[in-house]
């Protein structure tokens, strides 16, 4: 059986009170639509078939890389009449399955079990139980408990307003059966609309049976209507991380102030305090342990790494038994090979450290290169940047450089080198030798500080 797939993704939200379309809002950092379509995906189907509208070619722009045909719906005429633009493009398969761009936490194994269930018949719907289901479509069975028709919620009589299932929108259906229903969808309704759910009672009236499948959690199948809405799944998505990642073995010290926003592979004993935000592809190994109010990007970290609190690490990898922070900041590029200090206001950007060299205080290191068991004191600068080019300091392993010093790049810092506090260094410095600039010290004697005038 071939699969085709419609991704209905044209609405406006306009609760959302928005220039930007309602299905590029971004739940854990992606647009909305980016997860339905990576579901969509999972399912292995011939072909994905996007509907687009308000926006205009904003959202088939963003997704220009992914494998995806698209179909504008200029005119917003219900969603029967959405599904109905899609189908010319899905004439080579078998059954359609309907998704929607702004529902992005449904399930790969949901949806598998509503494409089996349509499997044994030529409609199968996928509904829910809600205990306020105010503002969907009721499912109205017959005597039988058989599926009759969808009602929606402004043409329901009160008996139709007190049932509970409702419709989710999912459905799986005959591609050709599904387009002689929709050829046959009016819009003699409340909205003037040609509504997808009308193709239940028309399935129904041609001797169909219309299967139902229900999701493991009704989350599953909340759509977004306005920022409340979305904030609310944010959060439901961030807990259900959260509870992953501590059935792998990681410690959260509070899992409802965690958030993931990309992909973490984790070793064993991890362990993360509050507020801590991890976004792109993020590898933690054993035994890290990660302060409060830290956000990790793009990075991996070494076993036994620890993080102190207040800290931001972007593409940068830190090698083993590291000690970054508080209060750090590891820019890209940067590569700590291991065991290395990294302390409270260093920022290093582009920089290779070689292992167990230390950079405790106040410093910025930029386009450097620094071999093993360096120290490196606080207020160190080096100035990589002369206001049209980046140049390159490098220091040899067993370098020390004094507090307060800047390295004017380029700079070679010979292995063993001391480099005096204070010193401005513009040229190179020779291995095992101390190398300082500073003006000679000297006191004057008799001087007498400048006091104020007294008024008269």
């Amino acid at each position: 059986m071939k699969l085709g797939v419609v991704i209905l993704a044209a609405g406006q939200g306009t609760r959302m009170r928005s220039s930007l379309p309602k299905v590029l809002h971004k739940l854990a950092g992606r647009p909305l639509l980016g997860h339905v379509v990576d579901t969509a995906h999972k399912l292995g189907p011939e072909r994905i078939v996007v509907v687009y509208g308000h926006g205009g070619k904003q959202v088939p722009d963003l997704f220009a890389a992914q494998d995806l045909d698209w179909v504008e719906q200029a005119e917003q005429l219900g969603t029967g009449h959405a599904v109905d633009h899609a189908l010319p493009l899905l004439a080579d398969v078998d059954r359609v399955l309907v998704l929607y761009g702004d529902v992005p936490l449904i399930r790969a194994q949901t949806l598998t079990s509503l494409i089996q269930a349509a499997a044994e018949t030529d409609l199968a719907l996928l509904t829910v139980d809600l205990d306020d289901p105010t503002g969907y479509g009721r499912i109205v069975r017959d005597a039988r408990g058989k599926v009759a028709r969808i009602v929606e919620q402004k043409d329901a009589g009160p008996q139709e307003l007190a049932i509970r299932e409702i419709n989710t929108g999912f459905l799986v259906a005959d591609r050709r059966r599904l387009e002689g229903w929709l050829a046959r969808v009016g819009n003699d309704n409340a909205q003037g609309e040609y509504y997808l759910t009308d193709v239940t009672a028309l399935a129904v009236a041609d001797g169909v049976e219309v299967h139902t499948v229900h999701p493991a959690d009704a989350m599953e199948v909340m759509g977004v209507n306005d920022r409340a809405q979305l904030a609310g799944l944010e959060r439901h998505f961030q807990r259900s991380q959260a509870e992953a990642l501590m059935r792998r073995g990681a410690t959260l010290l509070d899992p409802a102030r965690f958030d993931l926003r990309g992909t973490l592979e984790t070793g064993r004993d991890l362990e993360i305090d509050i507020n801590v935000l991890l976004e792109g592809e993020v590898v933690l190994g054993d035994g890290v342990r990660i302060g409060a109010n830290s956000v990790i990007r793009n990075s991996r970290i070494g076993d036994g790494v620890r993080i102190l609190e207040n800290c931001v690490i972007e593409d940068a990898l830190i090698g083993p038994g590291c000690r970054i922070g508080p209060f750090s900041r590891v820019r890209p590029g940067a590569e700590l090979a291991g065991g290395n200090h990294i302390g409270n206001f260093v920022e290093i950007k582009k920089s290779e450290i070689g292992e167990g060299s230390k950079i405790n205080h106040l410093s910025y290191i930029g386009d450097s290169s620094i071999g093993r068991g360096v120290n490196i004191g606080a207020g160190t600068i080096t100035c990589n940047y002369d206001g049209a080019n980046k140049h390159r300091t490098v220091i040899g392993d067993g370098a020390f450089i004094g507090s307060d010093s800047q390295l004017i790049a380029p700079v070679v810092i010979g292995a063993g080198a001391t480099i005096g506090a204070g010193s401005t260094i513009t040229a190179d410095a020779p291995p095992d030798t101390l190398t300082l600039s500073r003006a000679r010290q000297f006191s004057v004697k008799g001087w007498r500080r400048p006091v104020k005038k007294t008024e008269t």
